[in-house]
């Protein structure tokens, strides 16, 4: 089981088709702290917190958000992964925005289920969210 293969993906947002990109898979080997070392050695990172004023993203170890940067022939590439014990699911995206809107939605599923520390105004759906909510932290810097 390698938790990082070099493959074929296509982007989200574009719906381009790009080769040769570092891209995560299911880690049922160990845990979480373990994944996101593994994961780290290979441009990845993982996000801790979103919005703001850093509310978690995610809930270590169990479930956690990573990201990376990376470019092609094109462009720039953002990737992003959804790690749950274990379970990893990864997606790219050709433009920041719709990749900070990606990681906007993980972190509202997860305020809005209680599964993390999140705002207390929270509206009914994602698209609501105010623009201070939609951002990375600026206690960290992001992809």
């Amino acid at each position: 089981m390698n938790a990082i293969t070099i493959k074929t993906v296509t982007t989200v947002d574009t719906g381009e088709t790009i080769h040769n990109v570092p891209a995560l898979g299911d880690y049922h080997m160990n845990d979480g702290y373990d994944w996101m070392d593994l994961i780290s050695e290979h441009g990845w990172a993982v996000i801790p917190s979103w919005g703001c004023d850093g509310w978690d993203l995610g809930q270590w170890p169990y479930v956690m958000v990573a990201g990376i940067r990376t470019a092609d022939e094109i462009g720039n590439l953002f990737g992003m992964a959804t790690y749950c014990e274990g379970d990893v699911r990864t997606t790219f995206y050709r433009t920041k925005a719709r990749f900070w809107d990606a990681i906007t939605e993980q972190a509202f599923f997860h305020w809005k289920n209680g599964q993390a520390h999140g705002p207390d105004d929270l509206p009914e759906a994602t698209a609501e969210l105010p623009s201070r909510y939609r951002m990375p932290s600026m206690f960290q810097e992001a992809a």
